[in-house]
């Protein structure tokens, strides 16, 4: 998308030019320890680009969730989340099917014609009530499934804690998602629809953390530093789809394809 590509290419060329966090010596090896742990080689020019983040939240992103949160009753915000998530259904289905994900994928097929019929388009999630639980998947948690590695960390303004895996992942997400062709297709009633969407999508994200980063902020010594490790630790949960740490995924074959059954009373 022609939009997205100089934002991009700025971003490339930032990251080339910006200082590098200094790696400790071996002969220091806790210091050593912690920086391979943090995966921040790019500390400095991260935390330059935190702050140009808290300065778009301050100024936008903050008033308008807290607008939206005030306007729109606990309902209406309930409906248009489970609205977005329903547009969202096929990019899950398309990256469950990449991961050899049948069971989920089964799931999210059966989630999404329930909601989009009974459910009214998504407004209610009668699929929930039926036993249905969503779940998310995107094209960053395919690669890792896939075997690449996630990359130094990164922290973008207005998207937020990344890094290039999941960054390259958002890319072709958004470049597949058919909902979203509109914006780019400059197609009238289908483009505002789509920005609509995105501005809903944004705000309603931020909405739903406003406890969350204010609590990081009022308590933490270094928020930047609690927002990377919190980042890092629900990407890696995500990735085993909430298996705990250090449990084997399920056998595939070679393929990714599931053939054993799932412990009793959890979903796949």
């Amino acid at each position: 998308m022609s939009f997205l590509r100089r934002p991009t290419l700025l971003l490339l060329g930032l990251l080339t030019l910006s200082a590098c966090a200094t790696r400790p010596p071996a002969s220091e090896p806790e210091a050593l320890a912690e920086y391979e742990q943090a995966n921040d080689p790019l500390e400095p020019f991260n935390r330059t680009m935190y702050t140009v983040h808290n300065g778009i939240d301050t100024v936008l992103l903050r008033p308008a969730a807290e607008f939206y949160r005030f306007f729109l009753p606990p309902p209406v915000r309930t409906g248009v989340r489970n609205v977005l998530a329903n547009l969202r259904s096929p990019m899950v289905l398309v990256n469950d099917a990449l991961q050899g994900e049948t069971r989920r994928g089964a799931t999210t097929l059966a989630r999404f014609l329930m909601n989009s019929t009974f459910g009214i388009g998504g407004l209610f999630d009668v699929a929930e009530q039926v036993g249905l639980p969503g779940h998310t998947e995107d094209f960053g948690q395919t690669l890792a499934v896939w075997g690449l590695g996630e990359g130094p960390f990164l922290f973008i303004p207005a998207l937020g804690p990344s890094n290039p895996r999941d960054l390259a992942g958002f890319g072709v997400d958004i470049a597949a998602d058919p909902v979203g062709w509109g914006i780019s297709d400059g197609g009238g009633t289908a483009e505002a629809l789509g920005w609509t969407r995105l501005g809903l999508t944004v705000v309603d994200t931020r909405e739903g953390l406003i406890e969350a980063l204010d609590t990081v902020n009022e308590t933490s010594l270094d928020p930047y530093a609690t927002l990377r490790s919190a980042y890092r630790q629900r990407r890696r949960s995500d990735i085993r789809n909430g298996r705990p740490a250090g449990e084997a995924p399920a056998a595939t074959l070679g393929t990714g394809l599931d053939v054993t059954e799932p412990p009793a009373g959890q979903a796949r």
